[in-house]
């Protein structure tokens, strides 16, 4: 006999982080950073034959203050990457960063001096989606993704500490990617 038995119909059980997981991952305010082709693909996906809209993101939004999802679409040149950051840090909390393409994730073909070599030098990324360009089926595959992880993502001190370890780790300009467990990024910050 369980509770469900007793209860009757008509009543919904849930936790705090059940229930607010699942209103972000229904109300994600995406803030455009196209920087290349991929950016093509970005806007392909919001328009009528991919239609984002049925996830509530078809408007991307202009000022960072009203987004919550950074899609880095694109490669990033070392002279964008302080705009970057600023346009990161002017989002409001919680946010997320999607690093779309291989050029926004590991700085592509474009292995110089001029190209960011991974967006995660620069800020925290939450999910990479890889492709040069990847499709639009790609990033609403990858939207879906983050929304799984946002539903399950604790609240609290929890996710505060882990995301101000992965932006001491971005603004150290060490890549997320390099570095394996959570163990081995905890001894790299002072």
């Amino acid at each position: 006999m369980g509770l469900e038995e007793k209860l009757p119909s008509g009543i919904l059980l849930t936790t705090v982080e059940g229930l607010a997981g699942y209103m972000r991952k229904s109300s994600l305010w995406p803030a455009t950073f196209g920087l290349a082709c991929c950016a093509i693909e970005m806007m392909t996906a919001g328009g009528p034959r991919y239609d984002l809209a049925r996830f509530g993101m078809e408007v991307f939004r202009a000022s960072p203050r009203q987004a919550d999802l950074m899609i880095v679409a694109g490669r990033v040149s070392q002279k964008m990457a302080p705009v970057l950051r600023q346009v990161y840090d002017q989002m409001a909390n919680p946010k997320w960063v999607l690093a779309m393409g291989v050029c926004a994730s590991s700085g592509g073909m474009f292995n110089n001096y001029a190209i960011v070599q991974g967006v995660d030098h620069v800020v925290p990324v939450d999910i990479y989606l890889p492709g040069c360009p990847p499709r639009p089926e790609m990033l609403i595959d990858a939207i879906l993704k983050l929304h799984d992880k946002i539903q399950h993502q604790k609240l609290g001190a929890h996710r505060t500490a882990e995301v101000q370890e992965l932006e001491q780790l971005a603004l150290a300009g060490t890549s997320t990617t390099e570095l394996g467990s959570s163990a081995e990024r905890r001894s790299l910050l002072p």
